[in-house]
């Protein structure tokens, strides 16, 4: 399926005011904060489902026969709506990425929302509401921060490069992550979407997680990609395709780099 420039502007428009109006309740909910816990490992708020509702409310409004995918569906699993009609775009919202932070006041979260076509994110937006910073991308456009190009920078792993780890251990890529931290100021934000954001903006040189779901990084593949980044797994495999309607939480592991060193990256993941 082909999107046209004008079908593409329309999408990333409603996103990004849907990321917006979710941003903005979660800063509102802040001070009313109740959290528990999920699937006996992961926090949640009251805000994750209000915002997801906020965020498929208003697309809804303008792609009323598009599908969904969540992270916040009932019983701890995720939300999965399939299209209608003749429909075959599907959204994929996380309403806040980094929760543990949020959940804690610790305000370094994101709402992140990408819409996918034939298997792959043809529209990405990252909002970070604590700073009001909006990264948007799109098939055809140039990745954006608040309404201004920006791009991945070209500097090579050192003792001056930062870049973003997972906050969890995982035998895929933890002696690459010691490697990177030995190699470089490391960093550890909570957030997958924010680290892939800062990585489309040149603040980082790159991110690894292990234990990425498709919301966590959908929108910030095109970021970085759009950006003039490379996103595979870290073997430098390609990630996707995925079928939405097939998908069910597998966790996609992610390394989205500035390209240019991006085999000399996967090389430290290779090493056995």
């Amino acid at each position: 399926m082909t999107l046209s420039s004008t079908e593409l502007s329309r999408m990333l428009e409603t996103a990004v005011v849907a990321a917006r109006l979710a941003g903005q309740h979660a800063m509102e909910q802040l001070q009313y904060l109740h959290r528990s816990i999920k699937n006996g490992s992961e926090i949640v708020t009251q805000a994750d489902p209000e915002c997801q509702k906020i965020i498929i409310d208003h697309i809804r409004q303008t792609f009323p026969d598009d599908g969904f995918i969540g992270e916040e569906g009932t019983d701890g699993n995720l939300l999965k709506i399939p299209p209608r009609g003749n429909s075959s775009i599907w959204w994929v919202v996380d309403p806040i990425d980094g929760t543990n932070n949020y959940a804690n006041k610790l305000l370094c979260f994101s709402v992140s929302i990408a819409a996918m076509v034939d298997g792959k994110p043809v529209v990405g937006v990252i909002f970070d509401p604590t700073t009001d910073s909006m990264y948007t991308a799109a098939e055809q456009m140039d990745a954006q921060l608040n309404s201004s190009k920006i791009t991945v920078n070209a500097e090579p792993v050192n003792q001056f490069a930062s870049f973003g780890v997972d906050s969890h251990v995982n035998e895929l890529t933890d002696a690459g992550v010691q490697t990177l931290m030995a190699q470089t100021r490391f960093r550890c934000l909570g957030s997958t979407a924010m680290h892939m954001a800062y990585v489309a903006g040149g603040a980082l040189i790159g991110t690894v997680t292990a234990g990425a779901k498709l919301w966590d990084m959908a929108a910030g593949v095109i970021l970085v990609e759009r950006a003039g980044g490379k996103v595979t797994d870290p073997l430098g495999n390609a990630l996707f395709p995925v079928n939405p309607e097939e998908y069910n939480a597998e966790q996609l592991a992610t390394l989205a780099t500035n390209q240019k060193y991006h085999t000399e990256i996967v090389n430290i993941f290779a090493k056995k």
